[in-house]
């Protein structure tokens, strides 16, 4: 598994690790039931607070990412089809609202992008 720590990116450290490791479970590079590095060792390898790394293990099994087994450690949980369909949609919706503040910016309407969309769909 790897995650890269950005500390200029602005965003706060439990937060990368939180998208990174989500990240790559979606894209199937952390398989399921695959056991992820301790808490204590993954803070230690990245030289970071264990509660930072904790704090982002804790929001990946909050949303059904991860779990743990006591005593053993945390794994990546089965593929929840409707969770990542979930994910993607909003992914979509973000592009989405990024799409429409740039085309407001160059006065398309709403028809235009319609048509722009579909003929990138036939390319």
């Amino acid at each position: 598994m790897n995650i890269f720590i950005d500390n200029k990116s602005g965003f706060p450290i439990y937060d990368q690790i939180y998208s990174q490791i989500k990240s790559q479970i979606i894209n199937g590079t952390l398989k399921e039931d695959e056991a992820l590095p301790s808490i204590r060792n993954l803070a230690k390898d990245l030289r970071i607070s264990v509660i930072t790394t904790k704090r982002a293990y804790d929001e990946l099994e909050r949303e059904g990412f991860i779990y743990t087994v006591a005593a053993k450690g945390c794994f990546v949980a089965p593929k929840n089809i409707e969770l990542l369909q979930e994910e993607n949609l909003k992914k979509i919706e973000e592009h989405m609202q990024s799409i429409w503040k740039l085309a407001a910016a160059c006065s398309l309407t709403e028809q235009e992008l319609l048509d722009m969309f579909r003929l990138m769909k036939e390319e």
